[in-house]
Formats: C-alpha cells, structure tokens, sequence
C-alpha cells in the first residue's frame, strides 16, 4: 500500500523543525544563523514552510513539497529512468541516471523540481520521502520531527480517512478539500487547511486525471534529442581517447 503525508495546516505552529529534520537526513547545507528563511523550494531546501495572514485568525503556516504522486508524470517524461515511483509510494530520483534535460520540471503539475543551476555538475533537486529511512522501517525524517502532529505519516488510505474525519468534525475550521486527494489523479501528499488552497499559492487548476497521458507533447522531443545528445557525446569520446593514444604513440617514439 502506498504511503505518504497527511499535512494538516491547524496544527502547524511555523516552528521550521521539518525542514531542519530534511536537512539532517538528506545532509542538505544549513544557510547562514543570520539568513531569512527561504521563500521557495530550491536546491538547498526540499521542503519550506511559508505563511500568510489570515483576516481576524493571525499567521496561517503551510508547507511546499513534492506531492509524491501515485502517477507521476516527473516519472514517465524522465526519458533515461531517473526518476522513478517505488511500489511503496516516494517518487525517487538517481543523480546518477540523469543527464540534465529538466523534462521532469516541465512535467510537474506543482512545480517542485529544482535545478542546481549554480553547480558545475548540476542535477535536480526534490524530496524522497526519505525512502532509506522507510527501509529501515522509520518515517520521514519531517514527521519525525514536527512536534505537533502537523504531519503524519500512514497508509495514503488511512491518511485520507482522517482527512475527511477531521473535515466532519469541525466543518467551522476546515475547507472541505483535501488537497492531493485528486489533484493529477491523486498525489500521496494530503493536505487539509483553514482557507482554500489557492489563497495559499497552491495551483487550484490541476485536472484530476493522471497527467502521464500528457507527457507525450515532451517525449515525441526525446527520441532526436538523445540521439543528437549520443552521437556529440561519443564524438568527444573518440577525440578524447584519439588524442591520448596519439600522446602515448609520440612518448613511445
């Protein structure tokens, strides 16, 4: 059964311990004591926690991060295998397959990939799930952390059980949406808040329907591109070794 989290925005007290919990466990690099929190995904940050004054309630705190699809379109544009969904529900990427195309980012519904422009071997950036920390039968090192029960982690159907449970509950403190339940045929991320999700920058126009179906406008691209990509690659290769071999020859006479 596919696993995932429940991201219940009442509880969340904007104390950032989720992200400091990522940082550990993903060995991410901590910013400078002096710098503002950021306002964004980026390389560095695989979750963020923002926030937003609500009229007459004070600051709502809410988190961003890879919704872990259940059938992601970041997996079926990777055209080399990079990313891809494990049966237990992460969407995981591997560095090391990926040649730096960014398919992924113009897949993605909600926007969450991100690219290490700045790095000389640059790769793309986005949470796992923390899928080693599940093998060793943990949760996620953000559900770990958060020590107000903001975020849970489950079974995505007994996530979503609670979701509606809470929403009944107390109709007078939540929307009735839970975020993810449907959105590109449901995500394994759920989110449930006082005020609707596209107040909160959230994209309130994602289709509910997989969006692999979609992926084929980027993958006609790919066949030329990796073909092109192969035949400039194994050029270099042959000048490459060309001109060793060339250097030993002249040593050797």
């Amino acid at each position: 059964m596919h696993k995932g989290l429940l991201i219940d925005f009442t509880k969340c007290i904007g104390c950032r311990a989720c992200m400091e919990g990522c940082r550990e466990a993903n060995d991410l690099p901590r910013p400078p004591a002096d710098a503002p929190p950021p306002a964004h995904l980026d390389a560095d940050n695989y979750t963020v926690v923002l926030s937003r004054d609500v009229p007459g309630k004070g600051p709502l705190y809410f988190r961003h991060l890879c919704m872990h699809c259940e059938d992601a379109a970041c997996v079926s544009a990777c055209p080399v295998n990079a990313i891809s969904k494990r049966p237990d529900g992460p969407v995981i990427y591997d560095r090391d397959q990926c040649f730096g195309c960014r398919y992924c980012m113009t897949a993605c519904a909600f926007q969450v990939p991100r690219y290490t422009w700045e790095s000389n071997a640059p790769i793309v950036s986005k949470c796992i799930l923390c899928y080693s920390r599940l093998d060793r039968g943990q949760e996620p090192a953000c559900a770990a952390a958060c020590p107000t029960g903001a975020t849970r982690f489950g079974t995505r159907e007994l996530l979503l059980r609670t979701a509606h449970e809470r929403i009944r509950a107390h109709p007078d403190v939540y929307v009735d949406h839970v975020y993810g339940e449907k959105e590109a045929g449901g995500t394994g991320v759920l989110m449930i808040s006082p005020v609707p999700f596209g107040e909160l920058g959230f994209r309130a126009d994602v289709p509910h329907f997989p969006l692999p179906s979609l992926t084929w406008i980027v993958q006609e691209k790919v066949p030329n591109v990796v073909i092109t990509g192969a035949v400039f690659l194994g050029g270099i290769w042959w000048i490459i070794n060309r001109r060793m071999a060339q250097a030993k020859e002249d040593e050797g006479s």
